[in-house]
């Protein structure tokens, strides 16, 4: 007896397929191009899904409303922030001293260049640019947020504080070397 003809190809795309089919109720999720951490070939990408329902700078790349190297110097600030918040502590007096406690974690070389780099960006965005910056990248908030912290409501200042946050971005690209002075300028000029 003959065998019948499969008219479907063996594709392993097919079979490797990991993305999740379902999502949570209230999930916001985008798929990205990744590198594929199980290639045998450098380069090679894969699909995935990433979450970014409480990722301000995320929903933004994902929306194109901000370029790659915006993205990646939010996100080189975000890992800044991180590497350097892990440092030492202040000590509460209010606690009862007990014997043979840790001692604290000593400040590592990767700590204090981070700190450097936030220093220096701090003094390139200036006081307010910087607020900005950290209410968005590191507590997450919105431009309607932001407005209630700072006591104005009206469309003209959410618009205000976005434009600025752009604005802060492409700075952030410039300092981190994800950008050069020309294509923020270019940038600035096609908005």
């Amino acid at each position: 007896m003959a065998r019948a003809r499969r008219n479907k190809s063996y594709r392993l795309t097919g079979i490797c397929d990991r993305r999740s089919q379902e999502v949570p109720f209230n999930a916001e999720v985008v798929e990205v191009e990744i590198d594929n951490p199980l290639a045998l070939d450098a380069g090679e990408k894969i699909v995935a899904v990433r979450s970014i329902r409480g990722d301000p700078l995320g929903r933004l790349h994902a929306h194109h409303q901000v370029d790659e190297a915006q993205y990646r110097g939010g996100r080189a600030f975000q890992n800044d922030w991180e590497r350097a918040e892990r440092g030492p502590q202040a000590v509460d007096p209010t606690r009862e001293y007990v014997d043979g406690t840790r001692s604290r974690e000593p400040v590592t070389e990767s700590q204090r260049q981070a700190v450097l780099r936030l220093n220096l960006v701090e003094r390139e965005l200036g006081t307010d640019g910087a607020a900005l910056v950290h209410d968005v990248l590191v507590l997450g908030l919105t431009m309607d947020q932001i407005g209630e912290r700072r006591a104005v409501h009206t469309q003209r200042w959410k618009d205000y504080f976005a434009r600025r946050f752009r604005e802060c971005l492409d700075r952030l690209a410039l300092v981190y070397g994800f950008a050069t002075e020309g294509e923020a300028r270019r940038a600035q000029r096609c908005r």
